[in-house]
């Protein structure tokens, strides 16, 4: 008998990290993976701070856009704390901020806005044509396929099966070093179905967006921090909402970078449904330092 977790036992997971508890006063305590043992994953800590700010606003004002910093680098081992400050409540619109902190010091700050849904002029960009995610290898078996080229003290973790369903369109920077254009694209999903509720689908595709996005600004140059090359830290990320969406249906992240230098990489993304509408928007600024590979 497999002792690997489920889909749905994986997935159930990812609903507990996002179902933070109330400690009073717009205050709440964020849970860690129960084997967590290193760093906490940038979008899980997001997802967790938009979980908290949507706590403290009616649900006819849903989220339209997200921008964070990380401060400093988050503990698996250790829980967070978030306190939410609600900046306005206005006619139409909310605004929230979100301290998030582990020992007292804070790791990300993050600025919230909420609308209620309102008629306007409207157009969209248009999805890039692309295979379908039927026609591609998950990552997950890629990751296995790849094992024996993945240096030893990051096998376990790039493994490490995830909630998160990707297929990726083109090769990822740690199967292929050659420099190549500043572009990717990815089909993703939760492994196993959701709930119904539209707050946890925004809170899982805020925890998805932080996947695969730095990563594009290291493309032109050949490095990855799966193979040692290079120091890769988030240093911003914001999330624009623009429609409505399951996050347990598959979704493209198309992601490039326009710019890179002094030691920064800017990467841009937008998501898309299955049958092209534009869902949300992405932009993320990184340190990508360049380091000497460990022989």
């Amino acid at each position: 008998m497999s002792s690997e977790p489920s889909p749905q036992a994986l997935v159930s997971g990812l609903l507990r990290l996002l179902d933070i508890d109330s400690s009073g006063d717009d205050r709440f305590i964020g849970h860690n993976r129960p084997d967590g043992v290193g760093r906490m994953f940038g979008g899980q800590v997001i997802a967790q701070a938009l979980v908290a700010a949507e706590r403290t606003v009616g649900e006819d004002r849903p989220v339209h856009s997200l921008h964070a910093y990380f401060l400093r680098g988050g503990n698996e081992a250790q829980n967070v704390d978030l306190s939410v400050l609600r900046d306005l409540d206005g006619g139409s619109f909310a605004n929230r901020r979100v301290v998030v902190s582990q020992q007292d010091k804070p790791i990300l700050t993050m600025v919230s806005s909420f609308h209620r849904r309102e008629q306007g002029p409207r157009h969209s960009a248009e999805m890039p044509a692309v295979p379908l995610p039927e026609e591609l290898e998950d990552e997950a078996s890629l990751r296995a396929r790849f094992a024996d080229q993945i240096p030893a003290d990051k096998r376990a973790m790039m493994l490490r099966l995830r909630p998160i369903e990707q297929r990726p369109v083109e090769a990822r920077h740690w199967m292929n070093p050659e420099p190549r254009e500043a572009k990717s694209h990815t089909w993703f999903r939760t492994a196993a179905a959701l709930p119904d509720d539209p707050r946890v689908h925004r809170a899982v595709l805020a925890y998805a967006s932080d996947m695969s996005l730095l990563g594009t600004c290291t493309l032109p140059h050949g490095l990855s921090w799966i193979v040692g090359n290079v120091m890769g830290v988030s240093l911003d990320h914001a999330l624009w909402f623009h429609d409505d969406f399951r996050a347990d249906e598959w979704l493209l992240y198309v992601c490039d970078s326009p710019w890179a230098d002094r030691a920064r990489g800017f990467n841009r993304g937008q998501i898309f449904t299955r049958e092209g509408r534009h869902i949300a928007s992405v932009a993320q600024e990184g340190l990508i330092r360049p380091i000497k590979a460990a022989v």
